[in-house]
């Protein structure tokens, strides 16, 4: 066995990826520091009622708001599979814990504060921090500069794990005439409440999970909600959707004019009040300095080797959490056994030469496939290969299949019966393997009270 090096490690956000990183680094033999400007973990978790200055978010010189979520949003994955493998996403009979498998945003804050408290991660957190810059110095080390309040603070360490999410910097559609179009943009990142949207004509541009969810949070009060989508299917799909009589699905837009109309590819148009931009976001670090070693060019930030190291700067920088359609709570945990393992010298990645070998031979399937750059850590059609191949490399076993089947079957649901799928199930039998699975691991585990707890009220044994 190679011997393990401790490390001195700082790790940027205190959202999931970034608390499994701390846990996990720690677990290693690590000297770990977490660094927080907020005042509380749980970084895109945290519920914030506040929006940005500029709706949009594109203004560099506004006050941003960390958070994406919007009041009524609940999660588009059952618990059982959203988890931590080791520490179970369990219902709970604590007072104001909402115990449904598809839980209300708070719910996960709570599990994650739940999970810093169970391992002891708070006393690694240092909150009111912000880290505004990260730069490679003499004989390998890092210098972090830290702002704390109108404090600047320069320190060292061996190793930097970004985990700062990648749901704060909106990216905007490109809509031809939108600088002569006289209504109101925003982008979903300042969404949070449908009241503003009454009795107005929405368009909504997105075919994502939040895009859904928003549409149909909007319609309640609207006077009408039109859906722009990029993929939308030329198979009879488009007009009024079922249920609704005032939501339609369009194709993407063609242009915008100065009277306020909007007109789609399918050629209809309507004159609209309000544009709200469910794009998506871009990865961004404006703290990192690699001296352009590491670079965001159309959304690929790169070059990672399997997302996550630098081949040339490999151990000491590395990223958590920036692959899209994936689980994301099971790939952080996944992704931070590695980097710690490595870090330590228990693992051993390959020579800088051949990461960057994986790389552009990974570039190359994607252009031969004709993936657009921006897609490049989208691992739909691979999620659970990847996650098994970090498992694989760590020593641990694979994905459950019980978990891989829930999975799919979620997602399954969501597209058949998109208003339901959150209450309506018929995976029951996936749940039982799921809880037989919770309770052995919480049997010969160490977390203290949920052990029973959980036992009794989930396990009836």
């Amino acid at each position: 066995m190679r011997p393990v090096t401790p490390r001195s490690v700082a790790v940027i956000g205190t959202g999931a990826g970034g608390l499994v990183a701390a846990r996990e680094l720690r677990r290693e033999g690590h000297k770990v520091v977490v660094f927080e400007r907020e005042d509380k973990v749980g970084g895109t978790w945290v519920y914030n009622p506040v929006i940005e200055s500029d709706p949009l978010g594109i203004d560099p010189s506004r006050k941003v708001v960390h958070s994406s979520l919007y009041a009524s949003l609940r999660t588009n994955l059952p618990r059982e599979v959203m988890g931590f493998r080791e520490y179970p996403f369990v219902a709970t009979n604590k007072t104001q814990r909402d115990p449904r498998r598809f839980p209300g945003h708070r719910e996960v804050f709570e599990y994650l504060n739940d999970y810093v408290s169970e391992f002891g991660l708070n006393e690694l957190v240092r909150f009111g921090t912000e880290v505004s810059y990260v730069g490679l110095v003499e004989e390998g080390k890092w210098k972090v500069r830290l702002r704390i309040g109108e404090d600047r603070v320069d320190e060292i360490y061996d190793a930097v794990v970004v985990c700062n999410g990648h749901y704060t910097e909106p990216r905007i559609a490109e809509i031809p005439g939108i600088d002569v179009w006289p209504g109101k943009q925003i982008h979903s990142h300042n969404y949070r409440v449908p009241e503003p949207f009454r009795d107005q004509v929405v368009i909504l541009i997105g075919s994502s999970a939040s895009a859904a969810d928003i549409s149909r949070d909007i319609a309640a009060v609207a006077k009408e909600v039109h859906i722009a989508s990029r993929s939308v299917k030329k198979d009879g799909t488009l007009g009024k959707l079922p249920g609704y009589e005032n939501m339609w699905l369009h194709s993407m837009i063609e242009n915008v004019h100065e009277d306020g109309t909007v007109v789609f590819k399918d050629g209809g148009a309507v004159c609209a009040d309000v544009i709200l931009h469910c794009t998506g976001y871009k990865y961004y670090f404006p703290f990192l300095d690699t001296s352009g070693i590491v670079a965001v060019d159309d959304n690929r930030v790169g070059p990672l080797y399997k997302h996550i190291f630098p081949p040339f700067l490999a151990p000491g920088l590395s990223f958590v959490g920036l692959p899209l359609k994936v689980v994301p709570f099971l790939l952080f945990e996944c992704q931070s056994k590695w980097i710690a393992g490595v870090l330590s010298g228990r693992l051993v990645l390959p020579s800088p030469e051949e990461m960057l070998a994986d790389v552009e031979a990974f570039y190359l399937t994607l252009e031969a496939s004709g993936v657009p750059k921006r897609y490049t850590h989208n691992l739909a059609d691979y999620r659970f290969k990847y996650v098994d191949w970090l498992a694989a490399e760590c020593g641990c076993p694979p994905v459950e299949e019980w978990r891989k089947e829930m999975f799919l079957e979620a997602s399954k649901n969501k597209l058949v019966r998109p208003e339901t799928y959150r209450d309506e199930w018929d995976d029951h039998h996936l749940v039982s393997q799921a809880h037989e699975d919770f309770g052995k691991y919480l049997s010969n585990g160490d977390l203290g009270e949920i052990i029973p707890q959980y036992l009794q009220q989930n396990l009836k044994i």
